[in-house]
């Protein structure tokens, strides 16, 4: 048996119980490894979803360019599709990014281009608006914007709910994710909420973004904005892929705890993951025992991507060191 190329090899990706991290709580909590995608993370089942469906459109021709603004996965994600099937990739990113995600995509035979991190989404300078620019600029390009394409909820709703929900028997009570482009988070739990409505699901978001707020109070409050490290999840923004209406709590999880969660799940788990993952586990343990989750409760916890896009930062000990994060 073989796949006729790497795309085929997405998906289905295991589930696995933390045993030593998830202390204070009764409840079993599984983590879906995202990074076992031949991209080393959950955006490769967008990446694919959002060109098939470019495809289908007529929004791209052989031999285009696909341009998107991305924290590095999404981008990885298409790389990897247009290396397989002939297109050339440019992305922006912000300056927040890690070395390793711009050299990764740099690796792939994209065209990167780095932006500055804090400025409003609208600014010319911003990411979002280069990558805008530069596919209206750019004939035969096309521009998949992962925060509004509903695509991107499409791909979750299609492949990640139904794995998960096979995968615990529909046992699952508890879905945690991390809030970026909103796709993960909202499209396995409409799934999952048609299978039972009573599954619980629960955002993960940065202290810094949004959201919290947002989902709390409807208000959009740009005072909420500050910056933060956490790479992938929080937004100064509101795509048009999350839905509210699905989540049911929402936690905030800083840097520090993010981070050092990350670090934690490397050394008492094997899991070597990125920092939204650290969050989420962070994020989803907090919730566990706030809540006093018991022995009949399965929670399943997304960790996106891997740590090797991190050694830099989170798994240097002078950048943490420098950014205060470690205690010593």
């Amino acid at each position: 048996m073989y796949y006729n190329s790497i795309l085929e090899t997405i998906g289905n990706t295991p589930l696995v119980k933390l045993n030593r991290v998830n202390q204070g709580t009764d409840a079993t909590i599984l983590a879906k490894v995202e990074y076992l995608n031949p991209g080393q993370s959950i955006k490769d089942r967008i990446a694919v979803k959002m060109i098939d469906d470019a495809e289908k459109n007529g929004l791209i021709k052989p031999g285009g360019t696909i341009i998107e603004g991305t924290s590095g996965n999404t981008g990885m994600g298409l790389a990897l599709v247009a290396a397989v099937r002939g297109y050339k990739c440019i992305f922006t990113t912000n300056d927040k990014q890690s070395k390793e995600k711009i050299d990764l995509l740099r690796a792939l035979g994209a065209e990167v281009r780095v932006c500055p991190t804090n400025v409003e989404p609208d600014d010319p300078e911003s990411y979002y608006s280069v990558a805008k620019k530069l596919s209206e600029e750019i004939p035969n390009s096309y521009y998949p914007n992962q925060y509004d394409n509903l695509s991107n909820t499409q791909a979750h709703y299609e492949q990640t709910g139904p794995e998960i929900w096979e995968q615990t028997e529909g046992k699952i009570t508890h879905y945690v994710a991390g809030m970026g482009t909103g796709g993960t988070i909202t499209g396995v739990a409409k799934f999952l909420k048609e299978k039972d409505p009573s599954i619980q699901v629960i955002g993960i978001d940065s202290v810094g973004s949004v959201y919290k707020k947002y989902f709390e109070t409807g208000v959009f409050d740009k005072n909420e904005i500050k910056p933060y490290l956490t790479e992938g999840i929080g937004e100064d923004l509101i795509p048009k892929n999350i839905d509210m209406s699905v989540i049911d709590s929402v936690v905030q999880v800083n840097d520090k705890n993010a981070f050092s969660a990350t670090r934690d799940l490397a050394k008492k788990e094997g899991l070597f993951v990125g920092g939204s993952c650290g969050a989420a586990v962070y994020g989803a343990l907090e919730y566990a025992r706030d809540q006093k989750l018991s022995e009949n409760d399965l929670m399943v916890v997304i960790l996106p991507d891997s740590g090797t896009r991190y050694i830099s930062k989170i798994f240097n000990d002078e950048w943490m060191r420098e950014n205060n994060f470690l205690d010593e």
